[in-house]
């Protein structure tokens, strides 16, 4: 596909279309990111360098941004874990974007619609160390108007449920 076609308004290249090849390759590499080349040619079917080349592509592309663990907040000594929304200053998101990744146990930060302007998932020692991210760091942050606070009682891990964490091999015909 010419370079031309590929690029969007952003300045980044639009990912490659997906094949069903490359869609069971990320189901497989969604619930298990160690499995082996071997272990994934095997699954969807193709040879081993056939599926190394796919999964460069994907990284080269960026549909897939990263492999990780997925942690036990309470295990890892992470007692307290909360949902925080914020509304802001109108256009100061890119601001607020960089100083929420400064503070400790940020998880995840997302710009969205609705009632309020951010969403952020924090995982603190417990809940004065929660109540000190909130009430001292984040509400000092000059661009931010108001938060609320959404504890989390208890979560449930979507993927480990599904796949009890084993490397179970993909469905026919998907």
């Amino acid at each position: 596909m010419p370079d031309e076609q590929m690029a969007t308004s952003g300045g980044r290249q639009a990912a490659r279309p997906l094949d069903d090849i490359d869609r069971s390759i990320l189901r497989m590499l969604q619930s298990n990111g160690r499995a082996s080349i071997r272990s994934v040619a095997e699954r969807v079917h193709v040879s081993r360098a056939n599926a190394y080349a796919r999964i460069n592509r994907l990284i080269d592309d960026g549909v897939i941004r990263g492999f990780g663990a997925r942690i036990d907040q309470e295990r890892a000594g992470h007692g307290a874990s909360a949902y925080i929304t914020m509304k802001i200053v109108q256009n100061s998101w890119r601001t607020v974007r960089e100083q929420l990744r400064e503070l400790p146990g940020v998880a995840h930060i997302a710009l969205v619609s609705g009632d309020f302007d951010v969403l952020l998932l924090v995982h603190t020692k417990d809940n004065r160390a929660l109540r000190e991210l909130v009430l001292t760091r984040i509400q000092a942050i000059e661009d931010v108007l108001s938060t609320r606070t959404l504890l989390v009682f208890e979560e449930t891990d979507l993927k480990e449920d599904r796949h009890s964490g084993q490397d179970r091999p993909l469905e026919e015909g998907r």
